[in-house]
């Protein structure tokens, strides 16, 4: 089992690494070159900036059995489709049950901001 983090933007990283450690879990870092974010006791991979080029990158390399953090609701419903666990920041814990919603959500205030408006 590993913890994969999508760093960039990601305010846990020191409090996964610390609970990781406490269990022996390793840790790996993925994050463009925009956040390179260099940790003790973590394995860092870092990638081009480009539109979802970490996120592409987590996927591709996360394991059944993997956890993952990150805030992104896209790579969370790429994740589960790869039968992970992933948590937000939070700990919240995604899954098939409530990615939908929370997806569905995230377009609805995009399309509001678009038109100009702020959503709650």
């Amino acid at each position: 089992m590993n913890i994969l983090i999508d760093a960039d933007g990601c305010p846990v990283v020191d409090l996964t690494l610390q609970i990781a450690k406490r269990f022996g879990i390793s840790v790996i870092i993925l994050c463009d070159t925009s956040h390179q974010i260099e940790r003790e006791g973590a394995q860092t991979l870092v990638f081009d900036k480009g539109s979802d080029s970490v996120d592409f990158a987590l996927v591709n390399r996360v394991k059944p059995g993997d956890v993952v953090v990150t805030q992104d609701y896209g790579l969370a419903s790429m994740c589960l489709a790869k039968r992970v666990r992933v948590l937000n920041q939070n700990g919240l814990e995604y899954t098939a049950d409530n990615i939908d919603a929370l997806m569905l959500r995230r377009y609805e205030s995009k399309k509001l901001l678009r038109a100009g408006k702020h959503p709650k």
